[in-house]
């Protein structure tokens, strides 16, 4: 089963938007993650609609923050991108009126939304600035050479 990346992607991107000076356009970005323009400004549009970045379009346009890093939550870009699933397993349906799966599905159903609303809670608590400070400062351009590769 393949994994729902966007949420780390985005969180990648909205990083190197913060700490790039001027615009990212969507080539720049899509160039970044090895990606379509489209898929990006699609994307990236989510988060404009969040108020979470802003767009200019044209000639020296693109994709700005419209907060700092420091007011931007884990859980605020996670829910932008969809909220994707977290888990790849989940209840069967193979037999609805079976009392058995009935009740595995029950038992199933409250681990994973008491699981969901933990990580929720860890992911409000975390900001995207507190994401870089655990490595050392290094250019935008540095930065970017090691994302192109």
């Amino acid at each position: 089963m393949r994994q729902d990346s966007r949420l780390s992607r985005m969180l990648h991107v909205l990083i190197h938007i913060g700490r790039h000076e001027g615009a990212m356009t969507s080539e720049m970005i899509a160039q970044m993650l090895d990606a379509n323009p489209v898929v990006i400004r699609r994307t990236m549009a989510g988060l404009r609609d969040e108020g979470y970045v802003s767009s200019v379009k044209g000639h020296g346009g693109g994709w700005t923050l419209a907060r700092p890093l420091e007011k931007l939550t884990l859980l605020d870009i996670y829910r932008a991108v969809g909220e994707p699933s977290i888990f790849a397993v989940g209840p069967a349906n193979d037999m609805p009126g079976c009392l058995i799966e009935q009740a595995v599905n029950g038992t199933l159903t409250d681990a994973f939304n008491e699981a969901e609303e933990l990580l929720h809670k860890r992911f409000a608590g975390v900001t995207l600035a507190d994401i870089p400070s655990g490595f050392p400062e290094i250019s935008e351009q540095e930065g970017d050479r090691r994302c192109s590769t």
